[in-house]
């Protein structure tokens, strides 16, 4: 998603964060797709995984910072995006290392 390209709306973005946290340990559980897809319309939890899929880190990274950056988020929006970030980290009841560092990540492109 260069600048060219259409911006995702907040609940699109939401999803592809989401699903970054649910990779952040390179295995997405069957438990964490299923809580993204509650979160969200199955149309839009396809188109956004189905890009997920083919963004390298990198690439998913400077998505969401320029995504992050184009909406205005307050700070109630971002206290629940990260709700939901955590929700997806613990639900395996652990917080592993490169959850850990995902999340530290996170934090410098959201705050």
């Amino acid at each position: 998603m260069n600048s060219e390209s259409k911006r995702w709306t907040k609940k699109e973005l939401q999803v592809y964060i989401l699903l970054l946290c649910a990779n952040a340990d390179s295995i997405e559980t069957e438990e964490e797709l299923k809580l993204i897809k509650s979160k969200v319309a199955a149309d839009i939890y396809e188109n956004i995984y189905y890009e997920f899929s083919g963004d390298s880190e990198e690439e998913r990274l400077e998505k969401i910072d320029s995504s992050i950056q184009h909406h205005e988020y307050t700070i109630k929006e971002l206290a629940e995006l990260r709700r939901e970030m955590y929700e997806i980290f613990f639900s395996d009841c652990e917080f592993k290392l490169m959850e850990r560092n995902l999340d530290r990540i996170m934090d410098n492109i959201i705050y």
